[in-house]
């Protein structure tokens, strides 16, 4: 068979890990010719397309990033977008194509699957807010880095007697933050999914300093929202090519609120796209590999329309509709766990 492979949506710690097992699965097992779709579906508008080999993937495991590069390009924005990927599927005869990416990119698959084009999903998302499936890889790599970071500034809150905000990714879903909060001894976290008193913080947290402790961290999520606010903070306000809007921001709000309301000298940090970068975790290396082995044999099963999924230590077939029906938001006994620690 004649299989393309594409990115798409941010980049995330094990791409290439994927794209490697695709090749590798495709060429050694099934003899299949492979072709490297550039840059997210805007490489499909453009033919941007170019043959993966043995040789192609050597040495990409443990890179961050992707071999193919990435956008956040809706095709559909593109002139003639829709037909000009359709071409390029014809042209370059694709029988397949193993799409890797999140709710986005997977929603443009299904729209070109209406017009013919077979594909399997493999689920990427660094916030780990897929429908479907337990995990997504980028996840754990993403939480490892801000657990990191955490621990570090725990140091410099201690030594100044400061209060420290750490702004980590999570438009709609705070599953970075509840896991990095609680990993890194955080004294409070705040997710999009629980709207949050900035009285109730400051209060909690000045009770905390009089009970001697001197300095505290709070891990926010992007897309957090106090009571009372109905949209995430964006210093832009502007939307990407999805609808979703560009965040950033909130750290600071809160950070100038604590600061305010207490007395406390306080500061921000914003992880941003540190959490993207490096090498992937070995849990994440694994979980790509595994997703990029089913997926081939997926499309050589025929499982068209499906995503390969982690569920509980197995990879299984989910329809590509349960994965992008909606965000999955944090498990609500995690984010009770890390509410132990608050204050």
């Amino acid at each position: 068979m004649r299989i393309g492979v594409l990115t798409g949506g941010g980049d995330c710690p094990g791409l290439n890990a994927a794209i490697r097992a695709v090749v590798r699965r495709a060429i050694t097992e099934y003899d299949d010719h492979v072709l490297g779709v550039k840059n997210g579906w805007e490489g499909l508008v453009e033919s941007d397309i170019e043959p993966l080999s043995l040789y192609s993937i050597s040495g990409i495991l443990p890179k961050g990033g992707t071999i193919l590069g990435t956008s956040r390009r809706n095709p559909f924005l593109l002139k003639d977008g829709m037909q000009r990927m359709l071409d390029s599927v014809a042209k370059y005869e694709l029988e397949a194509l193993v799409v890797i990416g999140g709710d986005d990119t997977l929603g443009v698959a299904s729209k070109l699957a209406e017009n013919g084009l077979k594909f399997v999903g493999i689920p990427k998302t660094l916030d780990n807010d897929m429908q479907g499936t337990d995990l997504a890889f980028g996840f754990d790599t993403a939480v490892s880095i801000a657990t990191e970071a955490i621990d570090r500034l725990h140091t410099t809150a201690e030594s100044h007697h400061r209060v420290i905000v750490v702004e980590v990714m999570g438009r709609y879903n705070g599953a970075i933050a509840t896991a990095a909060g609680i990993a890194g001894g955080a004294d409070f976290v705040l997710i999009p999914e629980v709207s949050f008193s900035f009285e109730e913080m400051a209060n909690q947290l000045s009770a905390r300093h009089k009970h001697g402790k001197n300095f505290s961290i709070v891990v926010v999520a992007a897309g957090a929202m106090p009571k009372g606010i109905d949209k995430p903070v964006s210093k832009t306000g502007k939307v990407d090519e999805f609808g979703h809007p560009i965040l950033g921001g909130i750290g600071e709000v809160v950070a100038h609120e604590i600061e305010t309301r207490t007395g406390m000298e306080t500061r921000v940090v914003v992880l941003g796209s540190i959490q993207r970068g490096g090498s992937p975790t070995a849990f994440d290396r694994m979980l790509a590999t595994r997703f990029g082995i089913h997926a081939v044999d997926m499309v050589h099963a025929g499982k068209f329309g499906y995503i390969a999924a982690l569920h509980g230590t197995e990879i299984i077939e989910v329809p590509v509709a349960e994965a992008i029906r909606g965000t999955r938001p944090v498990d609500p006994k995690v984010y009770e766990t890390a509410k132990v620690f608050f204050g």
